[in-house]
């Protein structure tokens, strides 16, 4: 029989119990460091505290502003009855404001308190801690502004400090305290974004000069105070620019210069209106002009009063004389085209374009004159005045 030696025995390669044992413990690894096996247990002690330090110079001077200037911004709450088409209804608003003087008198914006104005409704006020009946002295819907007598002890109010905007410059810090959506003490800051601004208001009027901000502004801000790095009012917020309504980064306010002129106006009961002191002309409000003048049309008056800023620059009116049923231009005046820059077309847009000047302000009129033979645009610098007052008295 043949018999044949055995196969070598082969030896299992380890190899791959090497990967698979590799593989679950790194499953396992994994599985739970997920599930927080290694981490360790959170102490239920407090932690230390890193000290802050010394606040950035910025920081000091915008903390230290609001420390010294809060209790003097006003919220102010009112509440009236407005007409509607069917009846009336209830309607209530808020606003901000300021303290003016030691007597204790807030300024605000007109239009935060303009329904009270008319009386029919109440206005409140919250201001230094305690809250006050309060009553509208006067308004100046031109500027935007009104001021308020607060009823009870004023005593420790304090007033805040008066700035200029004159020399206001873009860059400079802006800060607002207010009552945006009824959020008493709150203060936004940020920069001047422009100066000198015209808006057109809701009530169909025109603000000029007005400082542009980028602090935000909101609903329930009108009639705040505007301050610089100095904790002094520059200006009072009076709008925004916004297509949602809300805060976009472009807010106005009315230039403190402004306010230092006519708040003593409404307390003294003097009118806040600036006037050229010119009357329309019955019938006739506009000229037509020829297109190539550069002025499509002008506003014409038939008087000039005396004493008034017209009058006294030289402005001349037009004359009509009545012949039959006819009606003829007699003696041509001066079509008045443009104010300050901005066109005028017909005697109504007068008031519009003077917008919030205020009595005392010198404007640029521009008029066609020498019609009809050689018109030509003359710029008149004329000197506003009030009504009942004289620009020759100087008032």
């Amino acid at each position: 029989m043949t018999s044949y030696a055995p196969f070598p025995t082969r030896r299992p390669n380890p190899l791959p119990l090497v990967i698979a044992g590799a593989a679950f413990a790194l499953a396992t690894f994994l599985l739970l460091d997920r599930s927080g096996f290694f981490t360790a247990a959170p102490k239920a002690d407090p932690r230390p505290v890193t000290p802050r330090g010394e606040l950035a110079p910025l920081e000091q001077t915008f903390v230290e502003i609001f420390d010294r200037c809060a209790a003097s911004v006003a919220s102010v709450y009112t509440s009236s009855v407005v007409p509607t088409r069917i009846g009336t209804k209830q309607q209530s608003g808020t606003g901000s404001g300021f303290v003016w003087d030691a007597a204790g008198t807030v300024v605000t914006n007109h239009h935060v308190v303009a329904d009270v104005a008319e009386g029919r409704g109440q206005v409140q006020v919250s201001v230094g801690g305690r809250n006050y009946r309060a009553t509208v002295l006067g308004t100046s819907p031109e500027h935007d502004l009104a001021v308020l007598r607060l009823i009870g002890n004023v005593g420790d109010l304090k007033p805040l400090l008066l700035g200029t905007s004159a020399d206001l410059r873009v860059g400079q810090a802006a800060i607002a305290i207010g009552n945006p959506f009824g959020f008493d003490q709150t203060m936004t800051t940020g920069i001047v974004s422009a100066i000198n601004r015209t808006i057109d208001t809701n009530e169909g009027r025109s603000l000029h000069g007005l400082i542009q901000v980028d602090a935000a502004i909101n609903r329930g801000n009108s009639g705040g105070p505007l301050l610089d790095s100095a904790g002094r009012l520059v200006g009072v917020t009076t709008a925004i620019y916004s297509p949602s309504g809300t805060s976009a980064g472009i807010g106005f306010a009315v230039p403190v210069d402004t306010v230092n002129a006519i708040v003593p106006r409404l307390l003294g009961g003097r009118s806040t209106t600036a006037k050229l002191g010119v009357r329309r002309l019955e019938d006739y409000v506009s000229y037509r002009l020829d297109p190539e003048l550069g002025y499509p049309s002008g506003a014409i008056f038939g008087t000039a009063d005396e004493n008034y800023g017209a009058a006294a620059a030289g402005l001349r009116p037009f004359r009509i004389a009545r012949q039959g049923r006819g009606e003829v231009i007699e003696q041509y005046g001066d079509v008045i085209v443009a104010i300050d820059g901005k066109p005028v077309r017909h005697f109504d847009e007068l008031g519009k374009a003077l917008g919030n000047r205020k009595p005392g302000d010198t404007v640029k009129v521009t008029v066609m004159r020498g019609l009809p033979a050689v018109p030509t645009a003359v710029d008149v610098p004329v000197k506003l005045t009030a009504e009942g007052e004289s620009v020759r008295s100087g008032m």
